[in-house]
């Protein structure tokens, strides 16, 4: 576990790096507090991520149709499955995700030290990262966190091994940043940038910090530096954009066309394969996710049509059915840490499968769009 020190005026600071998923970080974590000494002990935690860590219960608190009608469905379903890779990954080892956190935090407050949370708002970060991402990059981040649900299940002991280690972390962000930029730059860098600045801005001559490994070599030299806190938080709300509505326009311009150049029945044919691709990927998406079948009728029902409004989505209409037709659960919700670590669990899971409803709607109503554009291109050269 690398620890790197650091002086900031009259400050020290002490940086210790863990693995998320390792006895052996917990074990240093405590060591490093009762041999430093600090005067405050700051963690890699927001405050929501530390309300879960100290109170599993609060999901209780949540209210999955208001998480629909905000449209943050989306980003809740990519955090529990990101959540749930690092829970079976961590029962794999005998070890609860975060527990190198918990440790510091109980070791602090058995010596008195005062506690800092010093990460960014989860939801912040993955809203930043959400808009930054175009629609190629959001599908393909829906679809590789779909198949992350199996990837834990087949780790060997020797690849959880390899993923503590710090070249692998760097390999595996390298990665990323190769595919997809903005994620490293707002999931990594930024928050190296608002960690340093707010380990910098702690009182005491002395300070140790436990972040995750990855972040310490980010953290060292941005130690003492001024940085923007509020523009590292701000979420820029969405805008109205003419380009939203090209791709609808085009759609709607193809059928007129039809209409207008070639014959009502060229019109009627093409308007009749949109609406049964739409209908047909968008029902099949919440087929899968083993909806209500009056859910996979409105998604049907409402996929031609929000498919040809930017400010709509099929997943939506489908997600509220869902939650109003199959309401969850109290059981649900005190199951939903548990139930998120095994396939079948986010099916069987009432909350987790009004997600899935959301997202594979959603995802199956823009394959049917795209499906469709070729079949009505054919139709309109053909007449």
């Amino acid at each position: 576990m690398p620890i790197e020190t650091a002086a900031i005026h009259d400050k020290e600071v002490i940086l210790v790096g863990t693995a998320h998923v390792s006895h052996t970080s917990v074990d240093e974590v405590r060591h490093a507090i009762a041999e430093h000494k600090p005067d405050v002990v700051a963690v890699e935690l927001c405050q929501a991520r530390s309300d879960v860590l100290n109170n599993p219960a609060v999901w209780q608190e949540m209210d999955i149709v208001k998480v629909v009608r905000e449209k943050k469905a989306s980003l809740l379903f990519v955090n529990l499955l990101m959540s749930s890779f690092q829970r079976r990954l961590g029962a794999k080892l005998g070890i609860r995700p975060g527990e190198e956190m918990r440790a510091a935090i109980e070791a602090a407050q058995a010596g008195g030290i005062p506690v800092a949370l010093i990460d960014r708002s989860i939801q912040v970060t993955l809203q930043r990262a959400w808009q930054g991402l175009s629609l190629t990059e959001r599908l393909r981040l829906l679809f590789s966190s779909l198949v992350s649900i199996f990837a834990a299940e087949d780790l060997s002991e020797e690849d959880v091994e390899q993923l503590k280690q710090q070249d692998m972390l760097s390999a595996a962000l390298e990665e990323v940043a190769k595919k997809t930029p903005v994620i490293k730059q707002v999931v990594l860098d930024e928050r190296d940038i608002y960690m340093a600045k707010k380990i910098s801005d702690l009182e005491g001559r002395k300070v140790l910090a436990v972040v995750g490994m990855g972040h310490v070599p980010g953290i060292v030299p941005l130690l003492g530096k001024d940085a923007d806190l509020a523009a590292l938080e701000y979420v820029q709300p969405k805008k109205k954009s003419l380009w939203g509505w090209l791709f609808p326009a085009v759609i709607v311009a193809f059928i007129a066309l039809g209409f207008s150049m070639g014959s009502p029945q060229q019109g009627y044919a093409m308007a009749k394969w949109w609406i049964i691709c739409n209908a047909a990927f968008g029902a099949l998406g919440a087929v899968i996710a083993l909806s209500h079948p009056i859910t996979i009728l409105v998604a049907a029902a409402v996929s031609p049509l929000t498919t040809l409004h930017p400010a709509l989505a099929s997943g939506w209409f489908a997600g509220l059915s869902e939650a109003y037709l199959k309401k969850p659960k109290v059981k649900d919700f005190e199951n939903i840490a548990t139930d998120i670590m095994s396939v079948r669990g986010f099916w069987h899971n009432t909350i987790t499968r009004i997600l899935m409803v959301v997202v594979l709607t959603n995802l199956g109503s823009t394959a049917g769009a795209l499906v469709a554009l070729p079949i009505l291109t054919r139709i309109m050269i053909a007449g």
